[in-house]
């Protein structure tokens, strides 16, 4: 569908871990404009690998913060140079990984407000952080802190119950009580701290941007359910809290027009609206549209499974956030460290890099892998708190190796066994009518999701965008216009590409998996006791 000169355009943005990307649509949500800046390969210069630095402790994960301002410089000039007219631009929203955060210097708010269109923002930018490497939420450096805040709280489901998650050595609130304890003279030298979403968008404001509610219930420091941010858990964190983060507004909120600097830069209008940006799993939750009944499956760095619910029940594993799209609602999620990263070591490994040989695997390899079942922790995991390859033939006796077809099952039943496993024990459970939703980079392969839909006992659907962080970006973009005036989400989203089915499970599938679950359930206790042997 070709778009007129004059017809309205909406930006999402993705500040992801190992890119930053771009999606443009119009007013009918068909995309006119993507593109994206790969950190590694595009920004040589910060080093990065996976975008990221990991310390010679294998416990402290950090992204230089200047790299993804330089990002943002690269893509717009691409953008620019591709013909891209801003000046149809109407509103722009974003995403940025969860949990990272950023910690502006003293004085950078005056700097923000007097950007000059004929520099870059990188060069600008470049003493305005009191903090240079941000930690990300690879990070598990902050154990001590989560320990202190679950004890001053009440112990780790009450702070469940008031912050949607129990402590996580990633999320914001630990990161920032490290900060103040190890290096308290770069704590006073910051006057404001953003999450890696609310950054980005403090760049496209001109000043600082409040943190919205989705992306705030990933900091252990928000009150879920009055949507302010908890006194007792500011207080265990560090001094001047309420201060230094700021405002916390409705995910929707239009926080202004866009700053002066992308006006006379790029050719935006002064009409412009920024809307809040907000974690990238709360954008994703936007981009698939999901609806209750669903799950999403989001296959990439890290894997995430999440639901839509109305009434929270946080528990001990698990997150709980407030829903980006309907300020009534709520979304849980389960992340998941060992993702696409391990999917491509086995890759390598096993079929001389090749995906069209790991595919072949896995249709050569029954469903339940002749009893044969793999832990693929090459991290320490999330969910759950296990680190290191455990294999077990089918008398459950740990074995040393699998041959390379075997393995790569293994690994892929074993991921998605443990989606399936830690999504029940959150009370969730596949209703008739039920979807399962993929998205991320895995989820072009239709042989991985053929497992997906087999253990799940679901048919899977995919879009056909898979940066669905980017796309929901966009939508919040429109959404947010004209969210105050009552207009739904879904209203908005409704022209929206419907998700094509990819696969439906294999008539056997299901009596397989009901039993493999119970053993994988009662393996993976094996492997958390060998863990914290």
């Amino acid at each position: 569908m070709s778009s007129g000169p004059d017809r309205p355009l909406y930006l999402g943005l993705d500040f992801s871990t190992q890119q930053l990307k771009v999606v443009v649509l119009d007013e009918d949500l068909s995309p006119v404009h993507q593109d994206g800046v790969l950190f590694d390969s595009e920004l040589p210069e910060f080093r990065t690998q996976g975008g990221v630095h990991v310390h010679a402790d294998g416990l402290t994960v950090t992204s230089p913060v200047l790299m993804w301002v330089k990002a943002l410089d690269l893509l717009l000039e691409k953008m620019k140079r591709a013909g891209l007219d801003f000046s149809r631009v109407r509103a722009v929203s974003g995403s940025g990984q969860q949990h990272g955060s950023v910690f502006w210097r003293r004085g950078a708010s005056q700097t923000l407000d007097r950007l000059h269109p004929d520099q870059n923002l990188h060069l600008q930018l470049q003493d305005s952080f009191s903090v240079l490497d941000s930690p990300v939420w690879m990070d598990s450096s902050s154990g001590q802190q989560c320990q202190d805040l679950q004890a001053a709280v009440g112990g780790a489901l009450r702070l469940a119950q008031i912050t949607g998650s129990r402590a996580y050595e990633r999320f914001t609130g630990n990161q920032i009580s490290k900060l103040y304890q190890s290096q308290v003279d770069k704590f006073q030298d910051t006057e404001r701290i953003s999450l890696v979403s609310s950054f980005a968008a403090s760049l496209f404001l001109g000043h600082y941007a409040a943190i919205d509610y989705s992306d705030g219930s990933g900091m252990n420091l928000l009150d879920i359910r009055t949507k302010s941010w908890s006194e007792i858990c500011l207080e265990a964190t560090a001094p001047d809290l309420h201060r230094l983060l700021g405002p916390v507004l409705p995910s929707t909120s239009v926080l202004g027009p866009v700053s002066s600097y992308f006006v006379h830069r790029y050719g935006f209008s002064e009409s412009c609206r920024v809307v809040a940006f907000t974690g990238d799993n709360p954008a994703s939750l936007a981009g698939m549209r999901l609806r209750q009944g669903d799950v999403a499956v989001s296959l990439g760095t890290s894997d995430t499974v999440f639901l839509w619910i109305q009434e929270p029940r946080p528990a001990l594993e698990g997150h709980v956030l407030v829903s980006p799209v309907d300020l009534q609602a709520y979304m849980a999620l389960l992340c998941f460290k060992n993702g696409s990263l391990t999917r491509e070591r086995i890759r390598n490994q096993c079929t001389r890099g090749s995906w069209e040989c790991f595919s072949a695997a896995l249709r050569e390899t029954p469903p339940g892998n002749n009893g044969n079942i793999g832990f693929y922790f090459d991290r320490m995991e999330i969910t759950p708190p296990a680190v290191g390859i455990h294999r077990f033939d089918s008398n459950d006796s740990e074995v040393s190796r699998f041959c390379p077809e075997v393995e790569v099952r293994a690994l892929v039943e074993g991921q998605f066994l443990s989606r399936r496993l830690h999504a029940e024990r959150l009370g969730y459970c596949i209703i008739s009518g039920s979807r399962v939703l993929a998205t991320g980079g895995a989820s072009a392969n239709k042989d991985i999701l053929q497992v997906l839909s087999d253990i799940f006992s679901a048919p899977v659907y995919s879009l056909d965008l898979s940066n669905s962080a980017c796309l929901g970006s966009a939508y919040r973009a429109l959404h947010g216009l004209v969210a105050e005036s009552g207009v739904s989400f879904y209203d908005v989203v409704k022209k929206g590409p419907e998700p094509q089915l990819v696969c439906t499970p294999q008539p056997s599938a299901e009596q397989v998996y009901d039993q493999m679950l119970k053993r994988f359930s009662q393996l993976e206790e094996r492997v958390l006791q060998s863990s914290h042997t």
